[in-house]
């Protein structure tokens, strides 16, 4: 049997990359598609201070565990379930639980430095980027931080003018150049994601799947 279908799918805080993913899923069905966020591979903190927690930078390459990452995409992409670590962005910390995730036809993983890593890369069938305004991309990062993760105002901007930005120019927007389909505007580009689609398809139904 051929192995499943990898899809990386990178862009800017904000940009829409979630919603591509959960698009392209609802299109094949959940048995066949899983989406794994590169979120959940943060690295653990819990062998520092809540106060040092704070300061680490968590838009640079370096806060996430990219080999476990890359483990676990190698047993998925060989039909073995993984235990995924699930992470608390309020302690910026691991949870003693994983989630189990089983195989499927098709992988999507989703951040904003899925294209950065060259071992990563090395994996994708298809490389996509989501290029969304910044202004627009702000504004739903601001949203989203204070309504699901808690965080005041302040905290928001300050981490975006920081980090978030510089981090960003430095090293997710040059991932451009890796991409072989960039989408503008992220979901809301209804022919981008149907053209997606009709590739995955295409490429299943040459492996037999489909």
């Amino acid at each position: 049997m051929s192995k499943p279908v990898l899809i990386g799918i990178a862009g800017g805080t904000g940009s829409g990359k979630t919603t591509v993913a959960t698009l392209v899923k609802a299109r094949f069905g959940d048995e066949k598609v899983i989406i794994i966020h590169h979120d959940s591979y943060y690295r653990d903190r819990s062998d520092i201070s809540p106060e040092e927690r704070e300061k680490i930078n968590y838009d640079h390459p370096d806060a996430f565990e990219n080999s476990l990452l890359v483990e676990h995409l190698r047993k998925l992409l060989n039909r073995e379930s993984i235990e995924m670590p699930i992470y608390d962005y309020a302690t910026h910390t691991r949870l003693p639980q994983t989630k189990l995730i089983q195989p499927a036809e098709i992988i999507l993983l989703e951040g904003i430095l899925v294209l950065e890593d060259e071992r990563l890369r090395s994996l994708m069938d298809i490389k996509i980027y989501i290029e969304t305004d910044a202004d627009e991309r702000f504004i739903r990062r601001f949203l989203r931080d204070v309504k699901e993760r808690k965080r005041t105002p302040d905290s928001v901007i300050e981490q975006y003018v920081s980090t978030v930005k510089p981090m960003h120019l430095q090293f997710v927007e040059p991932t451009k150049r890796y991409a072989d389909i960039i989408i503008p505007e992220g979901g809301h580009n209804a022919v981008a994601i149907d053209l997606l689609v009709t590739k995955i398809r295409d490429i299943l139904r040459k492996a037999g799947h489909e």
